[in-house]
């Protein structure tokens, strides 16, 4: 289900333990990155390291994108690395632990992980098997220039390991699922997607504190349950029976490990593959609409304009817009 160097080497040693994260695969390509961190300290044993699959989508100066696709579990040996370059990653499928100078936190889909050039890293997955994350890697200097209009520094750097699935960031999780082949388009793409990170990182409050293990390995499992079942009704008793709790703590757990509430959760998962079929298919939008899970057009056309700041009809037309001219 889920997943996680100059630009390209890096950033796959860099993700190695996520899919963005466990990489035994080496490029051949000069500026290795090599362990030796200590963000804290992980059991070695025997179990064998995972390495995802990774597919390489574009890349340029200073900046690259690939998709990572681990198949890791809970008993696949973890271990640490360091981020050769900024790391910015949309989590697609999946969930995994994440722990890194800033933090530790879960990624789900529609959480964005964030890691600075020379911080060490460690991922998990603990609470199931596998992960999918679109991952995007920027040179020092590029994410500087971006940084100081997008954060209003040169000198920014990430104070958290994540950003939680809001419903501000629905719109640039979507639009992880849009890179095109045209050079000029794609570079666009990478560093507009970075901007409305650091925009999103820059005006975010402090999250709540820190979760049980049982508490996160509770709400993993929900997740994983709404992102499987998204296109059917969900009801809150039956979430709060696989996290087995109260619905009043269920709630209250959620809302502090994701960031939002359940609802909001399956409306952005909702919503984001939906934009997804959108920028892809033609198939008809009421189509779209009820396969995402909507009961009925006008709740979906609402929630789409208020998340994308266009209709569904008008995102159609300005994404093939896009592949007609890349």
């Amino acid at each position: 289900m889920r997943a996680c160097r100059p630009a390209i080497v890096t950033f796959l040693l860099i993700w190695r333990c996520c899919r963005l994260g466990k990489i035994a695969y080496v490029a051949p390509m000069p500026g290795k990155i090599t362990g030796g961190c200590a963000v804290g300290s992980s059991a070695q044993s025997a179990a064998p390291v995972i390495a995802p699959d990774v597919r390489m989508l574009a890349r340029g100066e200073g900046w690259s994108v690939a998709e990572y696709v681990c198949h890791a579990g809970p008993t696949d040996r973890p271990f640490e690395e360091r981020h050769g370059e900024v790391a910015i990653a949309g989590v697609v499928e999946g969930s995994f632990q994440y722990r890194t100078r800033t933090g530790s936190a879960l990624l789900y889909p529609g959480s964005f992980l964030l890691g600075n050039a020379g911080d060490c890293f460690e991922c998990r997955h603990e609470h199931g098997i596998g992960d999918r994350c679109i991952a995007l890697s920027f040179a020092p200097a590029l994410f500087e220039e971006i940084a100081a209009t997008a954060a209003g520094s040169a000198r920014f750097r990430f104070s958290a390991p994540m950003l939680p699935a809001k419903r501000s960031l629905n719109a640039p999780a979507a639009r992880m699922h849009e890179l095109h082949g045209e050079p000029v388009a794609a570079a666009e793409w990478a560093i507009g997607i970075a901007a409305s990170v650091l925009r999103a990182h820059a005006g975010a409050s402090a999250r709540a504190g820190s979760v049980s293990s049982r508490d996160e390995r509770r709400i993993s499992a929900v997740l994983r349950h709404i992102d499987a079942h998204a296109d059917e009704p969900l009801d809150l008793d039956v979430l709060a029976a696989v996290a087995i709790m109260s619905k009043y703590h269920f709630l209250r757990t959620f809302r502090r490990v994701v960031g939002v509430t359940p609802y909001a959760f399956l409306i952005g998962v909702r919503l984001r593959r939906a934009a997804r079929m959108l920028a892809t298919t033609r198939v008809p939008i009421a189509t779209i609409a009820f396969a995402a899970g909507f009961g009925d057009l006008s709740t979906f056309n609402g929630h789409f304009r208020d998340v994308f700041g266009a209709t569904p009809g008008a995102y159609r037309a300005r994404a093939l817009g896009r592949v007609a001219r890349a």
